[in-house]
């Protein structure tokens, strides 16, 4: 599908629930819910966001389509990195199920069945976020030492892979060093972990900056088969796992404006909320900014 195709495609009013799929529900996460279809998984990206990890009580209207799709096209883009979890033919996949409705397709994926690693893999191109607080504080990110000196935003001398551990919903996830991602995972696993982490993310900045955006940061998960073969699954290079700044307004010493919920997080933060639930209700005029934020997102890479 084209962007204008898919930006025509979105409802009107937020999809928070996903309650017309038959098929059994087995997870349910901030953003997707996971149906087991037998052979394989359904995944469904609601338009459901959270902020400061909880989930708010207003949607994004088609949020999850706009995630869904992008994750589909960078998916097509990356296969000569790494395989994915997609199944090929989705729309033969979708058919062969009686997965009809055009919605639930639009912010739907047919996956494989694998194990997920129990780190999540994080890249890091410039100084920003929790990592510009870490280097602000010790000189380092994640155990990297960097050079003195260093502004907010500046870009890196070269991209860090800084994975943390997978934290239970409601908890936060926490920084490990490579020898501790080693032990998690086993010391070749993690190494083609982090090669392709750091492939994968030169690609996604390469590909951004054609299209008028900085990719700042991001993060990916992976998965094994049976045989313990790597594989790239849940969603990739997306505005919700990644930090995507438009190149035109960046410079550093300051935060650059962003494609993604920052939005709503800024927000959250002038009207000083605690940061625990309940959440406050988002004003229509956030809701309707931070969708428009993904839609941008979404026609530059797509084009």
């Amino acid at each position: 599908m084209t962007s204008a195709q898919i930006a025509a495609a979105l409802p009107a009013h937020a999809v928070t629930s996903i309650d017309n799929v038959p098929f059994p529900r087995i997870a349910s996460g901030k953003v997707r819910e996971i149906f087991d279809l037998g052979d394989a998984l359904l995944l469904v990206a609601s338009d459901r966001l959270s902020a400061f990890d909880v989930i708010l009580p207003d949607g994004i209207p088609g949020k999850g389509i706009l995630l869904n799709q992008i994750s589909l096209w960078w998916f097509a883009q990356t296969t000569h990195l790494i395989v994915n979890h997609l199944l090929p033919d989705q729309a033969g996949e979708f058919a062969r199920r009686g997965i009809t409705d055009r919605d639930l397709r639009l912010r739907s994926m047919i996956v494989r069945k694998l194990k997920p690693l129990t780190i999540e893999c994080v890249v890091r191109g410039y100084l920003v976020g929790s990592g510009w607080s870490s280097y602000k504080k010790t000189g380092e990110v994640c155990g990297h030492v960097l050079p003195a000196g260093l502004r907010q935003a500046d870009r890196l001398p070269s991209p860090l892979f800084t994975p943390t551990t997978k934290a239970p919903k409601g908890e936060h996830d926490e920084p490990i060093n490579d020898a501790q991602g080693a032990t998690a995972v086993g010391a070749a696993l993690y190494e083609k972990v982090k090669s392709v982490s750091l492939a994968l993310y030169q690609l996604g900045h390469d590909r951004a900056a054609k299209a008028g955006m900085i990719l700042a940061d991001t993060k990916f998960e992976f998965g094994t088969d049976a045989a313990g073969n790597l594989v790239l699954i849940d969603e990739v290079l997306t505005p919700d796992s990644s930090r995507y700044w438009p190149a035109d307004g960046y410079r550093p010493d300051c935060s650059p404006p962003s494609y993604d919920k920052q939005f709503v997080r800024d927000h959250l933060l002038v009207i000083n909320w605690n940061q625990t639930p309940p959440a406050p209700r988002l004003p229509a005029s956030v809701i309707k900014g931070t969708q428009e934020k993904y839609l941008a997102a979404m026609k530059n890479l797509l084009g």
